[in-house]
C-alpha cells in the first residue's frame, strides 16, 4: 500500500510537470507554424492526452473486457466535459470561439448520437464491423477538415500593410528559441503526461483494490477518470497560462477522439458488446455535450457560475454510479 501510495504520488508530478512542457512546447509550436492554437488543442494535445485511454481501452479489446474498453471512453468523457471545462472555467472563465460554437461541439454532440444511433438501433447491443470502419472514416474525415481549417484561418490572418513591421519583430523574438527545442520540450512533457497517467491509474487501482472496491466501480470511476488525468492537467496548465483555445480544444478534441477513433479501432479488433446498463452512461454523455454546446451558443465564455454546475452536476454522477454499482 506504501509504495502504490508513493508512485501515485510520483504519477501526479508527472502529470503536473508534463503538463507545463507539454502546452509551453505546443504553444511555441503552433505560434512558429503559424498554426492557430486551437487547432493544436484539437489534434496534438488532445490525441496526445488520449494516449492513456487508447492504451486502456484497445488493451481490454483485446482481452475481450468490452466493458472496460466502452466504460473507459464514456467516463472519461463525462469526466472532460463536466469536470475538466468546470475546473477550467472555475480558474478562468474561457473564452469560447467562433470555431468551436460553430463546428467542434456540434460535431461532438452529433458524435454522441450517432454511437448510440450504432449501439441500442442500428446493431443492438454492439458494434460491429461496418460500424467500427464507419467511425475510422469519420476520425479521417475530421483530421481532414481540421487541415483545412488551418488553411483557412492562415489566410485569412496573413499579415498585410502595418501588421507587417509587428509581425516582423514577433518573428524575431521567437527565433531566439529554436523550434527544435520547443518540439523536444513537447515531447518530454508528452512522455510525462502519458507515463505518469499510468503510473496513476496502476496504482491508484491497486489502492481501491485493496480498499475493498469492486473491479466494476473501479474502472468506471478510478480508471476512467485516472486515463483523464492528462486531459485534467493540461487544461488547468492552459488555463492558468490564459491559453483558452489550448484548454478547449484539448477537451473537445479529445472526447471527438476518444469516440472515432479510440472506440473504432478497439471494435474493430473485437466486436464491442455493450450492456443495456451502459444506455444510461451514453444519455449521461450525451447531456453533457448538450450542455457545452448551450453555454457555447448562448454565452461569451463559459463563466465561473456555469463551471460550478458542471462540477457539482459531476459530483452527482459519480454518486449516482457508486450507489448503482
Amino acid at each position: 500500500m506504501v509504495i502504490n501510495i508513493l508512485l501515485l504520488i510520483v504519477g501526479m508530478a508527472l502529470l503536473v510537470k508534463g503538463a507545463d512542457w507539454f502546452v509551453s512546447g505546443a504553444s511555441a509550436i503552433a505560434k512558429a507554424l503559424k498554426i492557430p492554437s486551437l487547432i493544436i488543442g484539437l489534434t496534438l494535445v488532445s490525441m496526445g492526452t488520449s494516449a492513456p485511454e487508447a492504451s486502456v481501452s484497445v488493451n481490454s479489446a483485446v482481452n475481450g473486457m468490452n466493458d472496460m474498453s466502452i466504460g473507459n471512453v464514456v467516463g472519461s468523457n463525462i469526466f472532460n466535459t463536466l469536470l475538466i471545462l468546470g475546473v477550467s472555467s472555475l480558474i478562468t472563465p474561457l473564452s469560447i470561439g467562433k470555431g468551436v460554437k460553430r463546428y467542434d461541439v456540434p460535431i461532438m454532440v452529433l458524435l454522441y448520437g450517432v454511437l448510440l444511433l450504432f449501439a441500442f438501433v442500428i446493431t443492438p447491443l454492439k458494434l460491429d464491423i461496418f460500424e467500427s470502419v464507419a467511425m475510422l472514416v469519420l476520425f479521417v474525415a475530421y483530421t481532414a477538415f481540421l487541415i483545412v481549417r488551418t488553411k483557412k484561418e492562415n489566410k485569412k490572418f496573413a499579415p498585410t500593410g502595418e501588421s507587417i513591421t509587428k509581425q516582423t519583430t514577433e518573428v524575431k523574438e521567437e527565433k531566439k528559441k529554436p523550434i527544435w527545442l520547443s518540439i523536444i520540450l513537447a515531447v518530454i512533457g508528452l512522455a510525462g503526461v502519458i507515463f505518469g497517467g499510468d503510473l496513476v491509474v496502476d496504482h491508484a487501482a491497486a489502492i481501491a483494490k485493496t480498499a475493498g472496491m469492486s473491479e466494476a466501480l473501479v474502472g468506471l470511476t478510478i480508471v476512467s477518470v485516472g486515463t483523464s488525468l492528462p486531459e485534467l492537467v493540461t487544461s488547468v496548465v492552459a488555463s492558468v497560462k490564459r491559453e483558452n483555445d489550448i484548454a478547449i480544444g484539448n477537451v473537445i478534441g479529445s472526447n471527438i477522439f476518444n469516440i472515432i477513433f479510440i472506440l473504432g479501432l478497439s471494435s474493430t479488433i473485437s466486436n464491442l458488446t455493450i450492456s443495456w446498463s451502459v444506455l444510461t452512461d451514453l444519455l449521461v454523455m450525451l447531456a453533457s455535450g448538450v450542455i457545452v454546446l448551450f453555454i457555447a451558443l448562448f454565452s461569451k465564455k463559459m463563466y465561473r457560475w456555469q463551471g460550478a454546475i458542471t462540477v457539482l452536476l459531476y459530483v452527482g454522477y459519480i454518486a449516482y454510479i457508486i450507489i448503482r454499482n
